[in-house]
């Protein structure tokens, strides 16, 4: 009769090595994170090391795209402006959206109760935009007279 009790060196060493596999999962996000950092960090290092230091009143002054700046650069913008922004946030998330939620319902069967749920998602999904699109419509954000 064999014994099918479990070694537990064997245990304690499957258990070491299945951990040691879910932290070494995560060492290229830490490596880009890592990489990140040190490139914001040796950007400012080296402009502040290497930039100019010259201070003067020309320099000082106000840059607005070689024009002689005009006016105070604290005037209102038209809500125009932020609805559009907002719209076009709305749209964006909705493309970056639609190509996963693509390429996973093709894969369902199409008689299927997943299916059928995927799509009330998704028409869910494109309604809520049609509503931000008519709302920005009603507000005038397209009209650009």
């Amino acid at each position: 009769m064999a014994d099918h009790s479990p070694n537990p060196e064997r245990t304690d060493r499957m258990q070491t090595l299945a951990a040691s596999n879910e932290i070494s999962a995560y060492l290229p996000i830490v490596l880009m994170i890592l990489a990140a950092i040190g490139f914001g960090v040796i950007n400012l290092v080296g402009t502040f090391l290497l930039g100019p230091r010259r201070a003067g009143q020309r320099k000082g002054e106000t840059y607005e795209s070689g024009m002689t700046p005009v006016g105070t650069a604290r005037k209102r913008f038209n809500i125009r402006f932020y609805l559009i922004a907002m719209v076009f946030l709305v749209f964006d998330v909705e493309v970056i959206f639609l190509y996963p939620w693509a390429q996973t319902f093709t894969s369902l069967d199409p008689m299927s109760d997943a299916s059928t749920i995927w799509l009330l998602r998704i028409f869910f999904f494109l309604f809520t935009t049609l509503v931000a699109y008519l709302y920005g419509y009603r507000k005038g954000v397209f009209k650009f007279d």
